[in-house]
């Protein structure tokens, strides 16, 4: 057994942390992108498109993001696409949050009257400028709020990471776990440091939550 200290402990988790940091801002910002593209799909009302992305969303929501995980870093490989664990982690979890924030997204836009879109029709305006001046910048306030709490599920979806070898938060923790035979004062630190990740992005949430409430 090799004796660490508590701050050699905490210095090696926090290293680790810039990764896990580091991945779930990647996750997020492309997973983000994509969802997008595919709420603008999902708007335009065209039936193939609104069933791909209905299929899509419900492909990505109803798997496990572990088994995701496994079948971007195994799966690619056995069809001779070989891909790093830091790739197939993004991929999957890029994937992941897109399938869940076209969702969030798409319940912000149904929570807006539907008299909105015929009095835009009235008006004569397009569906690009009814999207552009009246539904988006008031979807965009209701939207903020459990797109920042969903964040907290990215962080915490990066651990699944470790089981495909990319050492992040959780994979260090289990590294040094296997070091000092010590899993209280090891595990204790790793949720300290996701609590400290992810507490704050509660936080957030529910500020906006109340700051852009629906009914206002």
């Amino acid at each position: 057994m090799i004796e660490f200290s508590n701050w050699d402990i905490l210095r090696n988790l926090l290293f680790a942390m810039q990764w896990t940091i580091l991945l779930s801002l990647i996750a997020f910002i492309s997973g983000t992108s994509v969802a997008l593209g595919l709420t603008a799909v999902r708007l335009t009302r065209n039936p193939v498109m609104t069933r791909f992305v209905k299929v899509y969303v419900e492909l990505f929501q109803g798997t496990p993001l572990l088994m995701q995980m496994f079948l971007c870093f195994f799966g690619l490989s056995m069809i001779g696409y070989e891909i790093s664990a830091w790739g197939a982690a993004i991929l999957s979890l890029t994937l992941f949050t897109s399938a869940f924030l076209v969702e969030i997204w798409r319940g912000c836009i149904d929570t807006l009257p539907k008299g909105q879109w015929e009095a835009s029709r009235v008006l004569g305006l397009s569906f690009l400028q009814t999207l552009r001046h009246v539904i988006l910048p008031q979807a965009t306030r209701v939207a903020f709020a459990p797109t920042v709490g969903f964040s907290v599920q990215v962080v915490k979806g990066t651990a699944l990471a470790s089981v495909i070898g990319f050492v992040e938060l959780t994979k260090a923790g289990t590294m040094l776990n296997n070091a000092t035979f010590e899993p209280f004062k090891v595990f204790a630190f790793v949720a300290l440091l996701y609590f400290a990740l992810c507490y704050p992005l509660s936080l957030c949430s529910k500020y906006l939550e109340k700051k852009y409430h629906v009914a206002r």
